[in-house]
């Protein structure tokens, strides 16, 4: 008798952290996986993920690029397997003020969140259209509710994203493809020591637990909800971002993220 075809899953930025606990929610859950991340560490995610029963096949590129991008759309198509779910989880981080940084690391940061991201959504996308069938999970951020002073360029990008995900949820309501955006705060990963805070408030404090906030967006993208925040302290901070005047949300901002704000 013939082996059923599990359905496919692509997860962006899997190699650790939350993508990598996403993609084990989606192996746990009957998915194959294509995963992808801009470290030769996705190969060992990838030895990892197979001891769940999925097939996984794995992609190093860069996602913050065109040519990145086409390669892992390229490794789709070789598949010859419809993608079921695709978890773009992508990002980058960056601290210190704007001013300061190296504008290379700015754009870095631009290219991954956003033009990336949207640059594979929009090839993926139009391939569920065609099939009027899918599920996006778009990892976005609490830190798109505020702005992001000392990670000014990160929490722009991330309101980008929430915004976004609304607004391509909408346009496809007549359809059967759900739009879900997760978004996590603080959590441990190595996403504070790459974006240079580990001498910060933020970076010093304690964080939720990423497969936790996995969990809770796999399961919000199965339930095709619209929008899940992780975690009931991010929850209210959310409710009061939406009633806080911006430079106040700014100025608190700073405190959680000026370099040397961290417990000496």
């Amino acid at each position: 008798m013939a082996q059923a075809v599990r359905p496919l899953a692509v997860v962006t930025g899997a190699s650790t952290g939350i993508g990598f606990e996403l993609a084990k929610c989606c192996a746990n859950n009957g998915f194959d996986l294509l995963i992808a991340a801009d470290e030769p560490r996705i190969n060992e995610a990838a030895q990892e993920l197979r001891k769940l029963g999925a097939r996984v096949d794995a992609v190093e590129a860069d996602l913050a690029t065109m040519e990145g991008v086409d390669k892992l759309y390229q490794a789709i198509t070789a598949s010859s397997q419809p993608v079921e779910a695709l978890l773009a989880n992508a990002g980058r981080g960056l601290g210190h003020a704007f001013l300061d940084q190296n504008f290379d690391d700015v754009r870095h940061v631009i290219d991954t969140n956003v033009t990336g991201t949207l640059y594979l959504i929009h090839k993926i996308g139009k391939d569920m259209r065609s099939r009027n069938s899918g599920r996006i999970l778009i990892t976005g951020s609490i830190a798109g509710f505020m702005p992001g002073s000392f990670q000014a360029a990160y929490n722009g990008s991330k309101a980008f994203l929430d915004s976004f995900s609304f607004a391509l949820r909408n346009e496809l309501k007549d359809t059967n493809i759900t739009v879900t955006c997760l978004m996590p705060g603080a959590t441990e990963t190595e996403f504070f020591e790459r974006a240079d805070m580990m001498d910060t408030q933020v970076g010093q404090s304690d964080k939720d637990d990423p497969a936790e906030v996995a969990k809770t967006g796999f399961d919000a993208m199965m339930n095709g909800e619209g929008d899940v925040v992780t975690g009931w302290k991010n929850k209210l901070m959310t409710a009061v971002a939406s009633v806080t005047p911006s430079g106040i949300l700014a100025e608190q901002h700073r405190k959680m993220a000026e370099p040397g704000s961290g417990k000496s």
